[in-house]
């Protein structure tokens, strides 16, 4: 048997992986939070000044910060808060709130549909490929069979960079010349896998500028392509957003919910960023859930999100 840790070292829990991949973000906020209330001082303006700074500086944004104070305000007006603990009790119900209160989407995917189709859409350098790469990875060890679909016909690596990820993780890879149309690609690749009984197709797509408009275009005629080849495709569509880049990922979020039905993100970069609390007013004003979280560079560093797990690597 295939061990991927070595030294038969058992594999870190998801609480150690997100809790390492988040550190810089905890430092903003949880370091903080334990000087706030030192020394048995009540909470005051000045005190929910320095909590203000603090969760901005995590990149919670201004309309969430705002609700997050209004909250724990109210639980100071119910019972005083006298120490770090306290206060850090109140900001995780309330972040635990906010995450929770969006379920998981899915297009859906009918009892007999095969392939699962899922669709990657993002602006490049955002780690699309890679994250492609690491979910055919995932799929694999869950004993699915996959096939990659080189959607992105106009980036000069794009293809060749999917064709290194589909021979690390032995998946097939279908693809045409560069500059090919698209929904052509698709079209190959869902009639290979029906043809093949592959279970699960990952289309890869142009690195889209969301304000593009033309190539959100060309984005809804792959998904038409797919939806005629098997039922309900594509099944999921994952938005892959850097958490580098903090509030215009918001903003890109935005755009392609708008126009490429989004059912999921895919957070990346998280360990190199103190702005993880990104995470919260994506999934509060969009309404979008959290799929995946990239904590590393490695195959097997990408995880799903969980919000309690989330939370806990925050402020534990």
């Amino acid at each position: 048997m295939i061990t991927l840790f070595g030294n038969n070292e058992p594999p870190p829990s998801l609480l150690e992986r997100l809790k390492k991949s988040v550190g810089k973000t905890r430092s903003e906020i949880a370091a903080r939070v334990e000087g706030i209330l030192a020394g048995d001082r009540r909470l005051d303006p000045e005190q929910l000044r320095r909590l203000e700074n603090a969760l901005l500086a995590a990149d919670l944004g201004v309309r969430t910060t705002k609700e997050m104070l209004d909250a724990v305000r109210q639980a100071a007006d119910q019972q005083p808060l006298h120490d770090a603990g306290q206060l850090r009790a109140a900001l995780k119900k309330q972040l635990l709130g906010i995450l929770s209160a969006v379920p998981a989407k899915s297009n859906g995917a009918p009892g007999d549909a095969r392939p699962r189709v899922i669709f990657v859409v993002g602006v490049n350098g955002t780690g699309k490929t890679t994250t492609i790469g690491k979910l055919a990875h995932r799929l694999h060890e869950e004993g699915s069979t996959v096939m990659l679909c080189a959607g992105d016909t106009f980036r000069a690596a794009a293809v060749e960079q999917l064709a290194v990820w589909a021979g690390r993780t032995g998946s097939e890879l279908i693809k045409q010349k560069p500059g090919a149309d698209p929904a052509a690609v698709v079209y190959d690749g869902l009639m290979a896998a029906r043809a093949r009984g592959v279970d699960v197709v990952i289309v890869d797509t142009a690195g889209r500028l969301h304000t593009k408009s033309n190539l959100m275009q060309e984005l809804e005629k792959m998904k038409r392509t797919a939806a005629k080849l098997v039922p309900g495709a594509p099944h999921d569509v994952l938005l892959v957003l850097d958490a580098t880049t903090g509030q215009n990922g918001l903003s890109q979020a935005r755009e392609f919910t708008a126009t490429a039905g989004v059912t999921g993100i895919v957070l990346t970069k998280l360990d190199g960023t103190a702005r993880g609390g990104i995470v919260i007013p994506i999934v509060r004003e969009l309404g979008l859930p959290v799929s995946f979280v990239g904590t590393g560079e490695t195959a097997d560093d990408l995880v799903p999100f969980d919000a309690q797990t989330f939370v806990n690597s925050l402020f534990d």
